[in-house]
């Protein structure tokens, strides 16, 4: 991997343990005004975007207790310095950070009593150190703010308050942000789970923490990242088909032949040398005539790709795949029949409801703790996880995950999955990392959605035929 670009995330526990690093390190209240500061320039910045700059804007700042809410108040400050109408509301008047206060009405800034009309919120409620939903008062605040019409830009300050630091859990109210200024380094909760989804856009502000945290958990990919690991994989002048990996196709049924195409037009992406299929004869000779480059029939693979549209052969299919002894990605039917480790490496690629099944819980608790449920499917299977979602995470054995941070919500239609386990598939093949091929296959495939896609509707089979367009850009 590359650290200097793959975008990392924290547990609660090793960012505060940096930040006590640090701090012996520098004045007191040093970092406070470093995360300030950069809070401070995110607010200009989303101001000077929505109404061309800072001067005159209405702020209104949601002050909880503690260190939280005197970022969000020293930020108050700074903003009405540059000529902001800025008013604190204090939610724990007797808890208030005294100097962060005292620094905002310096400044010009208010106290007010209620929730006022509003270009922009910061919600300083609770950091990182708070659980899951608001309390009553600070609750009946958002929801005033929520109701605004139009409604004002949020700014969240580390977390939006509500949302669980390390998970992403919601429980009861919580803020729903535009932005989510976070500092040092983003942490879990703003990357998986409902929590991604109520941050927004996340700005980490460098606050000098960077020596002091350990290796991380938990990342995502970004483009540099998929780039170097696709130009590893790419062929010398002494490669040829064979040597660059060779990935079977056992998808699709007579009920579902649409599932054994897309498959094999996931895998003929161009990553791997070859792609066999086998399977039935239905979607056999779809394949002959659509991608004439697949060799139908089984042979020597370095993995399998199996269960996409499998029907009742799944089973089946899934014990000969694994009686070869080669890496597989386990998709849709054939997670039905995976209720021990296979053996072999594998990636599994299961939904939400998929999971719940494997897992023997609801989907609902799948679909609030993703990250929890993947990593303990990751060691009860003793494989790869790949749990699908808005956010798809990505689990190893022992707990190291990515997070996938492309795609669109258009990529919530059929056959979309099958096309993903080719991708994975063609990967696994030519790599044979089950972790890294499935990191990459996420991300590859949100971003082929995107760009065919084009902000609009998109198909399976656009997503596939956008997958080598895609693949071509980042390697050239």
């Amino acid at each position: 991997m590359t650290p200097e670009t793959t975008r990392l995330a924290y547990p609660v526990d090793q960012i505060r343990a940096a930040e006590e690093q640090l701090m012996v390190q520098v004045p007191e209240g040093a970092l406070m005004q470093r995360a300030a500061a950069g809070l401070a320039v995110a607010c200009a910045d989303v101001l000077g975007e929505r109404r061309g700059g800072v001067y005159g804007a209405r702020v209104l700042v949601l002050a909880g207790s503690g260190h939280n809410g005197g970022d969000a108040l020293y930020a108050g400050s700074r903003l009405a310095q540059r000529g902001a109408r800025v008013e604190g509301l204090l939610l724990s008047p007797d808890r208030v950070h005294p100097r962060a206060l005292a620094a905002l009405r310096a400044a010009g800034g208010r106290v007010v009593d209620r929730v006022t009309a509003t270009d922009l919120v910061l919600d300083g409620i609770v950091g990182i150190g708070g659980s899951a939903g608001l309390r009553t008062d600070a609750a009946t605040a958002w929801g005033r703010v929520r109701d605004q019409r139009p409604r004002p830009l949020v700014v969240a300050v580390d977390v939006p308050s509500g949302v669980g630091a390390d998970d992403g859990r919601i429980d009861g109210p919580h803020v729903e942000a535009d932005v989510t200024v976070t500092f040092g380094a983003p942490k879990i909760g703003l990357l998986v789970g409902p929590g991604a989804r109520a941050a927004g856009a996340v700005h980490v502000v460098d606050i000098g923490l960077g020596p002091h945290l350990p290796a991380a958990g938990v990342a995502a990919l970004t483009q540099p990242d998929v780039a170097s690991l696709l130009a590893a994989l790419a062929p010398g002048p002494a490669d040829h088909k064979y040597t660059r990996g060779v990935v079977g196709v056992a998808a699709g049924s007579a009920e579902y032949p649409g599932a054994g195409l897309l498959c094999v037009q996931g895998a003929s992406c161009g990553l791997a040398g070859m792609v066999r299929y086998a399977g039935p004869h239905e979607v056999a000779d779809l394949i002959r005539t659509q991608r004439p480059e697949v060799v139908v029939g089984r042979g020597r693979v370095q993995a399998w790709v199996l269960g996409s549209g499998g029907g009742g052969d799944a089973a089946a299919v899934l014990a000969w795949a694994r009686d070869d002894g080669v890496p597989l990605v386990v998709d849709a039917d054939g997670l039905r029949h995976v209720t021990e480790p296979l053996g072999v490496p594998t990636l599994l690629t299961p939904h939400a409801g998929e999971l719940a099944r494997m897992l023997d819980v609801q989907r609902t608790d799948v679909e609030s703790d993703p990250l929890r449920h993947a990593r303990r499917a990751a060691d009860r299977f003793a494989g790869v996880v790949l749990l699908k979602g808005d956010r798809t995470v990505v689990a190893a054995p022992g707990g190291e995950t990515y997070v996938n941070t492309t795609g669109t919500p258009w990529l919530a239609t059929a056959g979309a999955g099958d096309v993903l386990a080719g991708v994975a598939g063609a990967l696994l093949a030519a790599s044979g990392r089950p972790l890294e091929s499935g990191a990459v296959a996420a991300w590859v495939h949100g971003a082929a959605a995107t760009l065919a896609g084009s902000g609009g509707p998109v198909t399976a089979t656009e997503v596939a035929t956008a997958v080598p367009t895609l693949l071509r850009r980042l390697v050239a």
